[in-house]
């Protein structure tokens, strides 16, 4: 990912409202795949992780952009943004 890239991708995150919450359960399979499925469907997604979650936001990112196939574009405290390009390059949305 391109700093350039990044940077547009911040700024669109920054007016964005969290579509997920992480709780005391963390990640689960239920979780993770419908985190991969609104990546597919938004590009670009915002992650609320609660203050009862015991584990790491940074260890919490990498774990679910593994497992989606997608980039952390930045943590900022409880907050995680993941991005993942549409597989078609005409329904992409950020470039």
């Amino acid at each position: 990912m391109t700093s350039k890239l990044r940077a547009v991708l911040k700024g669109a995150a920054m007016n964005m409202q969290p579509i997920f919450q992480i709780g005391k359960g963390s990640l689960t399979p239920e979780v993770t795949a419908a985190v991969a499925e609104a990546l597919e469907a938004r590009e670009l997604i915002k992650i609320n992780v609660l203050k009862n979650c015991l584990d790491d936001t940074n260890v919490i990112a990498q774990t679910l952009a593994e497992r989606t196939h997608s980039t952390v574009v930045q943590v900022i405290g409880k907050k995680i943004v993941l991005y993942k390009p549409a597989a078609e390059e005409k329904n992409r949305k950020y470039e």
